[in-house]
């Protein structure tokens, strides 16, 4: 086991190769396996377990899914893109965000709900993210669209938001599922909490273990271990932690749901089932396609080319075979209701603070 940090040598555009060759040594192949030093060790190397993942997944998500790298609930034939939109929407309005308003978006991505919810809201959006990489990509779609001058991104460690912007410094903060890459949901709640003004909001989609997971069943411990492995987490946390972190650290709840248990007729997880016939508009095809088996077959063959030849880096290949991993589970999750990516909360800072 023992997986450690690597030397870190930066590409030009931000990347580091040893992060991404080493990302997979994290977690032991066998759920069985993986045990509490695994997991220690993630929570340690917390930074290198995200960089690493998205230094190689970037690209991949970009080309299979978004710019905004989140999922969504679906209307019948709702559009993938509008729906992701309507996601960020709701959010926001829940959050009640108004024009001018600081906002931070924690764990920005490439910025594309940032420059989303900016248009929706006219508020003036702040991105932290620890990843260079990300962070040039996000910089750049943002002049592409205008939106300099009110969306902008700064380098930081979320454990470390203090650090980074100071006490009493946003008048809201939200985070699409970005949160769940934390060693601990106080400790980033925390960090939350104190850049927010006093009356200030936070509202969160969390990926979380719903109540029907049980970790000493095999199947749902296997579950649990391959959205982990697959998509950069260090460890998969039940929805009651999450709930009992949000108060501990002193939040007020205005609004609390999973959206997971709406009914609605299309799920949430339907783009990775990779059946093109469940595709909701024609262009969504070949969103669909590509989860496809024809679609994986093409990628899979494509990137270890790419990655052959030197177009990307070294680890590239394995990242995106553990996204294959990552899309099993999460609609084996999904479908058996023990995994949720939309728990929504929203809090406010209490005005005594």
């Amino acid at each position: 086991m023992g997986h450690t940090t690597a030397k870190k040598i930066a590409q030009a555009d931000g990347r580091v190769g040893s992060r991404i060759a080493n990302y997979a040594g994290f977690w032991d192949a066998s759920a069985a396996k993986d045990g509490v030093e695994h997991t220690e060790n993630r929570l340690t190397n917390y930074t290198d377990v995200i960089n690493g993942y998205y230094d190689g997944a970037t690209e991949l998500y970009e080309y299979a899914w978004a710019q905004s790298f989140h999922f969504s609930r679906f209307y019948k034939g709702e559009g993938f893109i509008q729906s992701l939109a309507r996601h960020e929407h709701y959010l926001a309005a829940q959050m009640d965000l108004k024009p001018g308003m600081r906002v931070l978006d924690v764990g920005c991505g490439v910025g594309g709900p940032a420059r989303e919810i900016a248009q929706f809201t006219h508020a003036n959006i702040v991105g932290v993210n620890n990843n260079d990489f990300q962070i040039a990509r996000a910089r750049k779609y943002t002049a592409q669209s205008g939106l300099s001058d009110q969306v902008t991104f700064v380098k930081g460690d979320f454990m470390k938001l203090v650090e980074t912007f100071g006490e009493n410094s946003f008048d809201a903060v939200y985070a699409i599922e970005a949160t769940v890459h934390a060693p601990s949901f106080e400790g980033i709640y925390g960090e939350i909490l104190k850049v927010l003004r006093p009356g200030g909001v936070f509202g969160v989609y969390e990926w979380v273990m719903t109540d029907r997971w049980d970790p000493s069943i095999p199947l749902h411990k296997e579950i649990a271990h391959g959205i982990e492995v697959g998509d950069g987490i260090p460890e998969m946390r039940n929805i009651h932690s999450c709930r009992t972190a949000f108060n501990s650290v002193g939040f007020e709840v205005l609004h609390e749901e999973d959206l997971a248990e709406r009914p609605d007729p299309i799920p949430w997880y339907y783009p990775l089932e990779g059946d093109i016939w469940k595709a909701q508009t024609a262009w969504d095809y070949f969103t669909v396609w590509r989860m496809s088996w024809s679609g994986k077959v093409v990628t899979h063959h494509a990137l270890k080319l790419m990655e052959t030849i030197g177009l990307v880096p070294k680890g590239t290949w394995q990242v995106g075979e553990t996204l294959k991993i990552a899309g099993d589970n999460l609609v084996h999750g999904g479908q058996l209701k023990l995994f949720s990516p939309m728990f929504l909360i929203v809090g406010r800072k209490p005005t005594s603070f």
